[in-house]
């Protein structure tokens, strides 16, 4: 099995895909024969944003917990190193 990245394009009324050359040869396709083809619709980014309605912090209270994290482990070194 091959996977491959086509574009469509309009034929008629109808939709086509054209089957590289190099795999055709490589799979040994002929003309008038019956193939399976496995669609896969690319998914695009703007999609997906909203996609995960529980995800309801803004980035930014994110980021101020990380660096909240990262403030609280630098104390502590700043510490351990003040005790020696």
């Amino acid at each position: 099995m091959v996977e491959i990245q086509a574009k469509t394009r309009k034929w008629g009324s109808s939709i086509g895909v054209v089957i590289p050359k190099e795999v055709v040869e490589e799979e040994g396709i002929k003309p008038n024969e019956k193939i399976i083809i496995e669609i896969k619709k690319r998914v695009k980014v703007k999609d997906v944003f909203g996609m995960f309605p529980e995800w309801k912090r803004s980035t930014q209270e994110i980021k101020d917990e990380m660096r909240a994290g990262w403030e609280s482990a630098s104390d502590i070194l700043a510490e351990e190193k003040s005790k020696k």
